[in-house]
């Protein structure tokens, strides 16, 4: 891969550091060109994306269907990676791409709930949507549950799409814990948007009904609809969001993060804050708790939207020793290693592989 250059578009939704962890590896390790399309408009997250060399983004708004449809004919990109099947019109482009036996590969981090919609869906998709994908890229076990349910062989399903940026998370474990075996912090952290979905009014509701809190306290970092309903009281502390690189200072300050999503297809934030080396509590809905906890190793999950549940497990660390939680710290950082941008990239790029043996490019 690395004797010929390759190009690379992305047909993107909102941008964020774990897409920028994956796209610095097509470019540092695989002499890759990527061309990168993304939502510049309603953005639900401020995230600043670098500049990188041999890296160019485009801001959708810039385009019209028939612009886009033009400039992505005339990079011929040797493979497109794009947000699944959310955008109607990188829909119609990957679609001409197609005709064009250029593989494209839809990522997607969506679990197959076995509900009306998904089952009346899945036959829409394979009747309209279909030709526009040659791969699903799926972030784990439930997402390739309804891979298969759309269609797609195994062959055709490609596995770990989202990893976090590990050259972020393990420099700031190894900067944190070492202070933390002398003084172990008593906060729990959350890190997300402020919305109904995530379930913060659990989270808050069980910190404030906790039989006892000794001296811990709750931390909530971020933005959204929900921030001027969070209480003002002492011992939580709310902050805005901030750019991955800045979240040292929080992790430096908690020993515990929480997550109590109601509906949360992958939970990335359970990769980054594991490979950072914190215990973990999270909902059942987080389709990365499989993978990145290990109740009573380095963390516990709980049944989505049971309160008592939730307070149980946080009244657990409240209760454990802090030599204990240094030592879910540490599990949780070695778990937090299962995944990385490296290997994730190279599961992609196998589809160039399998486009050469097929004789299309």
């Amino acid at each position: 891969m690395q004797d010929k250059k390759i190009k690379i578009l992305f047909l993107y939704a909102e941008i964020m550091s774990y897409t920028i962890a994956l796209i610095k590896q097509y470019v540092n390790s695989h002499n890759a060109e990527v061309h990168v399309v993304h939502w510049d408009t309603q953005k639900k997250t401020p995230y600043i994306a670098p500049t990188i060399d041999r890296v160019i983004y485009y801001g959708k708004s810039e385009f019209t269907l028939k612009t886009l449809s033009d400039f992505a004919l005339q990079l011929q990109p040797d493979f497109v990676v794009t947000s699944g099947w959310m955008d109607k019109m990188y829909i119609n482009v990957c679609i001409k791409l197609r005709k064009e036996n250029i593989p494209v590969i839809a990522a997607s981090d969506t679990q197959f709930y076995n509900n009306v919609r998904q089952n009346i869906g899945k036959y829409y998709f394979k009747l309209f949507y279909k030709k526009a994908f040659s791969h699903i890229w799926v972030a784990g076990a439930y997402q390739f549950e309804y891979a298969k349910k759309l269609g797609y062989k195994n062959n055709e399903i490609l596995f770990n799409f989202l990893s976090a940026d590990l050259e972020i998370f393990n420099p700031i474990y190894s900067k944190t814990i070492e202070s933390k075996k002398v003084n172990y912090p008593h906060q729990f952290l959350y890190v997300g948007r402020f919305a109904h979905e995530k379930g913060l009014d659990l989270l808050i509701n069980a910190f404030n009904n906790l039989e006892t809190k000794k001296d811990w306290k709750l931390c909530l970092v971020g933005n959204g609809p929900l921030k001027s309903n969070l209480p003002n009281q002492k011992d939580i502390e709310i902050h805005d969001f901030v750019q991955p690189e800045k979240l040292e200072e929080f992790i430096a300050q908690s020993g515990c993060f929480v997550l109590p999503s109601k509906m949360e297809p992958w939970a990335l934030v359970l990769h980054e804050f594991s490979a950072a080396g914190m215990p973990i509590i999270c909902s059942n809905a987080c389709g990365a708790a499989p993978t990145f906890v290990i109740p009573g190793y380095n963390g516990y999950i709980f049944e989505s939207g049971n309160q008592k549940d939730l307070q149980h497990w946080m009244q657990k660390i409240i209760n454990s020793s802090d030599e204990n939680l240094i030592l879910m710290s540490q599990k949780s950082h070695k778990i937090g290693q299962r995944l990385d941008p490296e290997s994730n990239a190279a599961n992609s790029l196998s589809v160039l592989k399998q486009t050469q043996i097929a004789g299309y490019r």
